[in-house]
């Protein structure tokens, strides 16, 4: 049994002040001129520390202020409020939405998980993963002395080409040879950014990240420079040009490669392991209404790894487009009613925002999945797509140090690590591979809506 995996994590403080849910509006017309002002009793002093962020032209009050409300309630003319700020509001969009956003910023700064003293204040249903619910109905015996107590549960996960049998030769030696598989210690690979702000700082920032957990950052072939090459152990090479010109040297130095999906796609994969034959070669698909029979020709041809991703919402190409959960759902339940499922690794990409999803996207059939968005975001990215439009980013990401970066990574990914580990402590489950594909272990809104509403106006 290898060690049990932990992620180390240290305070990552933000570079740029945060943006708040809630602002302080004091007015200044109508104050009493109280002998002691309710300001200068607040105990975490934050009128006495007051200042301006010049780069950003924000008052300090907002992002210190603790929210225990005794300036709001003892002033006795009511001059201080507690509002709602509306740069918060105007963070992200209708998916990466503020509360995802300053979410991810906490578990990247800190390293913890997010906690509600409230509880989950909902949607209980909703599109995508919102539409799913983890259940822990059935939970066998939850862990003695907590996630990280002597209680082993394991989320290492293999990528590569599984053997449904073995061959022996004559004199009982193994004769048929055994596909090449890579162990990651967690089951999250580092994806391309669909939109980024210019630089080799961002990808860097991935690529130190990668190398610390152990895990895999995708990088463009036409991205590799000298400062690249030295994480090639855990870098994933997506051919965006040439595969001719991919010098032999690289190829045996790798030991992941992605290629994009095409009627060539196998003919490259054999050309490349026939270069590296310990080389795992994953084949990028779109999802689409055809994926299934797509993945099932694939496997059928030797693919060892499919990874299916989804545009930053999670959809697929087409008119009414699926969401990444249903359509894994499906090629998942394809292949196995094929007996296909268990020769090949699947990956899930796109929309995947939060721990949650991670898990429910395993749970829907997903081996393992890949990160984009968030690892942006754990650098304090504000989801503002100006850089898609070629206009400066405002916490000035291209300038980012790659090391600070590939801390808040780890912090982020620790916090995840552990809601990973939390569910699967409740579940009773003691193996990621184990919660594949296990559907019973969730509910889907529209299984249920189904049921209860199948024998309305129905007569005995």
């Amino acid at each position: 049994m290898p060690p049990k995996y932990h992620i180390e994590t240290s305070q990552a403080p933000n570079q740029y002040q945060k943006i708040t849910r809630s602002g302080i509006i004091a007015w200044e017309e109508g104050c009493l001129k109280c002998a002691r002002c309710v300001k200068k009793d607040c105990v975490y002093q934050v009128y006495e520390k007051r200042g301006l962020d010049d780069r950003q032209m924000l008052d300090s009050l907002d992002s210190a202020c603790m929210d225990c409300f005794r300036c709001v309630q003892n002033c006795p003319n009511r001059l201080i409020h507690k509002g709602l700020n509306p740069s918060y509001k105007a963070l992200g969009d209708h998916y990466w939405t503020p509360e995802i956003i300053s979410g991810l910023w906490f578990q990247a700064e800190s390293g913890r998980i997010p906690v509600s003293g409230a509880g989950y204040g909902g949607p209980f249903s909703g599109p995508g993963f919102d539409a799913m619910w983890t259940d822990m109905s059935e939970i066998v015996r939850p862990t003695r002395d907590g996630i990280h107590g002597r209680e082993y549960i394991s989320t290492t996960v293999d990528v590569g080409r599984k053997a449904m049998s073995i061959e022996f030769g004559p004199g009982g030696e193994i004769a048929s040879p055994a596909p090449p598989l890579v162990e990651i210690p967690l089951p999250v690979i580092f994806d391309m950014l669909p939109w980024s702000p210019p630089g080799d700082n961002i990808p860097l920032a991935f690529l130190y990240g990668a190398r610390a957990l152990g895990t895999f950052a995708v990088v463009r072939q036409s991205g590799i420079s000298p400062a690249t090459r030295e994480f090639l152990p855990h870098a994933i090479i997506y051919v965006d040009g040439n595969p001719g010109s991919l010098k032999e040297e690289l190829l045996s130095s790798a030991r992941i490669i992605e290629i994009p999906d095409g009627k060539d796609a196998i003919a490259l994969q054999q050309r490349f392991k026939s270069i590296n034959p310990a080389l795992v070669v994953m084949i990028r698909l779109r999802p689409g209404p055809k994926i299934t029979e797509r993945a099932l020709a694939l496997i059928e041809q030797g693919a060892e790894v499919l990874h299916l991703v989804a545009d930053e919402y999670g959809l697929e190409e087409g008119s009414e487009p699926l969401f990444i959960k249903e359509r894994v759902k499906e090629v998942h339940l394809h292949l196995v009613d094929k007996g296909a499922r268990d020769q090949v690794t699947i990956i899930g990409g796109g929309g995947i925002a939060m721990a949650e999803h991670m898990a429910k996207l395993i749970i829907c059939g997903a081996d393992a999945l890949s990160i984009d968005i968030p690892l942006l975001v754990a650098m304090e990215c504000r989801v503002c797509r100006r850089c898609k439009e070629g206009i400066a980013c405002p916490v000035e990401l291209d300038g980012v140090d790659p090391v600070w970066g590939s801390l808040r990574i780890a912090n982020l990914m620790a916090a995840w690590h552990s809601q990973l580990l939390e569910i699967l402590g409740a579940m009773g489950i003691r193996e990621a591979r184990r919660l594949r594909g296990e559907m019973g272990r969730a509910m889907f809104f529209e299984d249920l809506e189904r049921e209860i509403f199948a024998t309305m106006g129905k007569r005995g």
